[in-house]
């Protein structure tokens, strides 16, 4: 069977109702509201939410403008009008052809459909680089959308993990998700030979009539590679429009392709003239069903690969070939449904004004690089849903209430137990705060060794520690899992970043898992969990991103991880830890070297000079003569980097920003009764940088300090009642400082 998850809600709240835009206005407009409705609505609590909605998008509202006035710049007629013309018109559209020729009032553009009608979308999504452009698809459609929507997603492992993360911790309202497995698909597929670039997920579609639920009468079907610039139920309005025998809804296609003269010799699949794009379709599933669509799609392709042998435009030839025989099931859609910037396109003579278009489909290997007379206007529009705050589409639908998810229902009685005169309520509500999450952001390829014994790094970062990236890449060959706190634009340009380097683009064993900002604190212990629970290996080191290990420690790591029976035992490897106040060091290539390096002052003990207490039980001295590993003895504030099995407890989240935060971590490990054991030939070395934004509030803030202080007693008696009797020494080993 199908895998399948359902949808995630979020109670509404006056900080979290955001009210939806007409037409191109975040504002709202009376052709959204029914008056009767306006009638319960307290003057005052709408004001409010309007200050907020026009606060949270003024940023987003100034780049559309400016998109807006270059459109208005380039306005022009850029050739004959015959897509628009020859599409979705009759005397039964009458009162549409204002809405057509992109001429009428926003308010005469309403979406004729029922105000809470529940959407059905539906993509294939396969991989890591179309799992990111997904996201980007969503968020153009949840900015202008104004029903509950449903997307089914159908998907490989890698997708599915990805993005039922992704959603699950987005928690938007009114919106369902359903993942079906491509797996379970790809034997209808398999046997058609393909040549198009995206392999055997892009004959998927084909298969939908009998992926999705037999109950599922009609869905959009989109590429990920698609931007919306209208509210999705417009596109659903068209249903209506399609007469008894038609089944499908498509754009003509916008270049020559199908007419056969690009090149000598072209021969493309047969097709209705220009033949049809694929990357928006409107599908009656039901119909499709009483029609045998399976068996009609087989049939047609099994007769046109006897002589065209392979497709080039995957989905694409067949469904052309199934209409070029029978024209009758196709309802063919304006072009602005899906402007096509694919290369030879000819979309130019789709529109008059770039502003009308309502669908951009990206529809070439070079993306966002295509030539066209307008894509500076198309890429700004792409561009500012993909770096737009996905946590603003966090909003409730106005007037269309939607059954919150188990998640958010326990978030908000969490909320409602917090006391907001307590002074330290904004730590407490972050503890419980939900992030977006990302994961594995890039490609990532893993092999499992055979030995059992690998080990992952494991740090996080933000924005201003990513120059660190290249030479922790340098020194540790191994795997890495990180977890990045950014925002939507911060990871746009972390991409950017990663691609252009020879260094991380030439490492796949790197996962990289973005976490969305959001609050006033930097969720350090939420960064490092979620950087631990996806290492992919049996052993992790649990460092900071600041530390660039000795050459070689990840062979000596597995080494001793064997040696050591880590499998057997709990022992938590302790790798000694140095710092240099130099921006500048030719770093130790040995321990020897590293020893010289102490003696002359090019190197210290970490924090010797501030915080010695930390990394003190250690034993340096004893360090600097041991051959064979010792253990020591916790002690208060001890705050090493450990190596240690994947199992091991997860870091308290209470703890955020500054302070006590990898302490609280040993002391548990301590409590669980893992052995510290001191590697005699292991070492990292602490990076000089400008001190975090955190440290200068715990510094300058006798509030912070006071939470923290509260926090830390909390932790102690949350401990106690955990492991009993053992773990008061913590406490008293506290109140004894």
């Amino acid at each position: 069977m199908f895998r399948a998850t359902g949808g995630h809600g979020f109670p509404s709240s006056p900080e979290s109702v955001a009210l939806a835009d007409c037409g191109r206005s975040l504002l709202l407009s009376p052709c959204l509201v029914d008056q009767s409705e306006l009638g319960y609505l307290e003057r005052g609590v709408l004001t409010s939410r309007m200050q907020k909605v026009e606060k949270e998008n003024e940023q987003l509202r100034v780049q559309l403008g400016q998109s807006q006035g270059v459109a208005r710049m380039q306005e022009g007629n850029y050739g004959n009008q015959q897509w628009v013309a020859s599409a979705d018109r009759g005397p039964e559209d009458a009162e549409n052809t204002a809405e057509d020729r992109g001429n009428g009032s926003d308010c005469g553009r309403r979406p004729m459909v029922e105000k809470c009608e529940l959407i059905h979308v539906a993509c294939v999504c396969a991989g890591h680089n179309a799992s990111r452009d997904v996201v980007t698809l969503v968020k153009s459609i949840l900015f202008h959308r104004r029903n509950p929507l449903h997307f089914h997603f159908i998907t490989d492992a890698v997708a599915h993990q990805i993005l039922g993360s992704l959603f699950q911790s987005w928690m938007v309202p009114s919106l369902q998700v359903s993942f079906y497995d491509a797996d379970e698909l790809k034997p209808e597929v398999a046997w058609i030979p393909n040549k198009h670039y995206s392999g055997i997920y892009g004959l998927m579609k084909l298969t939908l009539t009998k992926a999705l639920p037999t109950d599922l009468t009609k869905v959009i079907v989109l590429d990920t590679d698609i931007t919306f610039a209208t509210d999705i139920a417009e596109l659903w309005a068209v249903f209506r429009k399609f007469s008894d025998k038609q089944v499908i809804g498509l754009v003509e296609n916008q270049s020559d392709w199908y007419l056969g003269n690009l090149w000598k010799n072209h021969k493309p699949w047969p097709a209705l003239g220009r033949g049809f794009n694929t990357g928006v379709i409107l599908l009656l599933l039901d119909r499709l069903r009483r029609i045998g669509w399976e068996q009609m799609w087989r049939l047609t392709a099994e007769r046109e690969l006897m002589s065209m042998l392979s497709t080039s435009l995957a989905d694409q030839d067949i469904f052309n070939a199934v209409i070029k025989q029978n024209p009758f099931l196709v309802h063919q859609l304006p072009c602005f449904w899906n402007v096509q910037l694919s290369d030879h396109t000819r979309s130019e003579q789709c529109y008059t004004e770039v502003s009308d278009l309502k669908v951009i489909h990206w529809n070439s290997p070079k993306k966002l690089r295509v030539k066209n007379k307008h894509v500076e206007f198309f890429r700004n529009l792409y561009l500012t849903f993909l770096e737009y705050d996905g946590n603003l589409l966090r909003r409730e639908l106005f007037g269309c209430p939607s059954q919150p998810s188990s998640e958010s229902l326990r978030l908000q009685a969490a909320l409602e137990e917090l006391d907001e005169d307590d002074q330290c309520y904004e730590f407490r509500r972050e503890r419980i705060a939900v992030h977006r999450v990302h994961l594995y952001f890039l490609q990532y390829e893993y092999t499992p060794t055979e030995d059992g014994a690998d080990v992952t790094l494991v740090a996080q970062l933000s924005m201003d520690r990513l120059q660190m990236l290249e030479a922790i890449c340098k020194h540790w060959e191994g795997p890495i899992s990180l977890a990045l706190y950014m925002s939507d634009a911060e990871a746009q340009q972390f991409l950017r970043y990663a691609q252009a380097s020879e260094v991380l683009k030439n490492r796949k064993n790197v996962g990289y898992h973005v976490v969305y900002k959001e609050g006033q604190f930097y969720p350090v212990n939420l960064l490092r969990n979620v950087a631990l629970r996806h290492s992919g290996t049996p052993y992790v080191f649990l460092a900071d991103v600041d530390f660039l290990p000795m050459y070689g420690l990840y062979g000596y790591l597995r080494k001793s991880i064997i040696q050591l029976d880590m499998g057997h035992t709990k022992k938590a490897l302790v790798v000694p830890a140095f710092e240099t106040l130099r921006y500048r060091l030719s770093f130790p290539k040995s321990k020897a070297e590293l020893l010289s390096m102490l003696d002359v002052g090019t190197l210290y003990t970490f924090r010797y000079h501030v915080w010695t207490k930390g990394h003190a039980p250690t034993n340096y001295a004893k360090w600097r003569t041991a051959t064979t590993p010792y253990k020591v003895e916790w002690e208060c504030d001890f705050e090493p980097y450990v190596v240690v099995r994947r199992d091991c407890p997860e870091y308290d989240q209470r703890f955020v920003g500054f302070g006590w935060n990898k302490v609280s971590h040993i002391m548990e490990l301590d409590a669980q009764e893992y052995d510290l054991v001191v590697l005699p030939n292991a070492f990292m070395i602490h990076m000089p940088h400008a001190p975090s934004f955190d440290i200068s509030k715990f510094r300058s803030s006798s509030s912070y300090r006071y939470c923290l202080s509260t926090l830390k007693e909390e932790f102690h008696q949350d401990l106690s009642r955990k492991y009993g009797a053992a773990a008061l020494k913590y406490l008293t080993a506290e109140r004894n400082m």
